[in-house]
């Protein structure tokens, strides 16, 4: 497994499921087209931008291509990394026809294939820069937003504390703390949290 300090932007959610297996980072959906009329996602991923960098590896056909520079645009060029697939013909395992374009997607393309793909982007695996213990679901448990009465209320009020979209569900804002904080410094910002 990859370790790398910027979080990536795919497609879909089988994306992301194939690249966890892959890369340790937080990994956003655009949930395909949806991304052009979703303002928190798009806060989320300019967020990213500027705290990470972001890495962006959309399927090799021309809904890809859009979505690439729609993302490119709303989070600053300067901020992305752009990882290619080479465009390889064939369907995804899970669906009963190939795509318009016949060719296959994040998904369905080998291991080998996407690690080369980052390798020639020069993204080789660099250390997260937040090391050691993660924050984890039983930590959200523990303050309150996650699994507990008002929960989402709590979770809504400290993401816009810190300066996160207030829509996240409790998975995504794991990942997006993982991104952005320690387990150290994530604390610490729950106890300013805490006394506000």
């Amino acid at each position: 497994m990859i370790k790398i300090k910027e979080a990536i932007i795919v497609e879909g959610k089988y994306d992301k499921i194939r690249l966890a297996n892959i890369v340790d980072t937080a990994i956003i959906t655009t949930d395909g087209f949806r991304i052009f009329k979703d303002a928190d996602k798009v806060a989320l991923i300019r967020l990213l931008a500027e705290k990470r960098g972001i890495v962006v590896l959309t399927d090799s056909d021309r809904a890809g291509q859009m979505i690439r520079k729609h993302v490119e645009k709303t989070a600053g060029k300067e901020n992305i990394k752009n990882v290619y697939l080479p465009p390889i013909k064939g369907k995804e395992k899970r669906k009963t026809a190939p795509s318009a374009e016949g060719v296959l997607g994040v998904e369905g393309t080998d291991d080998e294939i996407i690690i080369n793909a980052f390798n020639r982007a020069g993204i080789t695996g660099t250390l997260i820069s937040k090391e050691g213990r993660k924050i984890t679901k039983t930590d959200l448990f523990n303050i309150g937003v996650s699994g507990t009465d008002g929960a989402a209320e709590k979770r809504a009020d400290l993401c816009r504390f810190l300066g996160l979209p207030d829509f996240l569900p409790a998975n995504s804002l794991l990942d997006v703390l993982n991104s952005l904080y320690g387990y150290d410094d994530f604390i610490s910002e729950v106890n300013k949290w805490n006394r506000e």
